[in-house]
């Protein structure tokens, strides 16, 4: 959040902090819903480069678009092993994956900095 924005929330009376303090996380659990939401959004991106739908990726999985939807939301029932079988089947290499991890890892590290 820019700082003016913050300044004119807390000059109306808001309280301003950080999703991990209104919902008191540790440390592991920002982490984790961090890269699961970079994960999901950076699929979602890799889906659309290849111009396949949320169906068209569903069946090739073998599950729902319905399912895609919420990963691609970043819904915390989705597993793990859901995002990986998605990557997969798009193609991505396991190198690919951890790219993209590092890369959700250092804007998330540069955006607390920013806070």
């Amino acid at each position: 959040m820019k700082k003016s924005k913050r300044d004119r929330l807390r000059a109306a009376g808001w309280k301003v902090g950080s999703t991990r303090e209104f919902l008191g996380l540790s440390d592991e659990e920002e982490a984790l819903i961090d890269l699961k939401l970079g994960f999901a959004e950076f699929l979602r991106g890799e889906r659309k480069k290849r111009g396949l739908s949320q169906a068209e990726l569903a069946k090739r999985i073998g599950s729902s678009q319905s399912r895609i939807a919420k990963m691609e939301a970043g819904e915390a029932s989705v597993s793990l092993d859901l995002m990986f079988r998605v990557a997969f089947s798009l193609g991505l290499t396991p190198s690919a994956m951890a790219k993209a991890m590092i890369k959700t890892e250092r804007s998330n590290r540069a955006g607390r900095k920013a806070s």
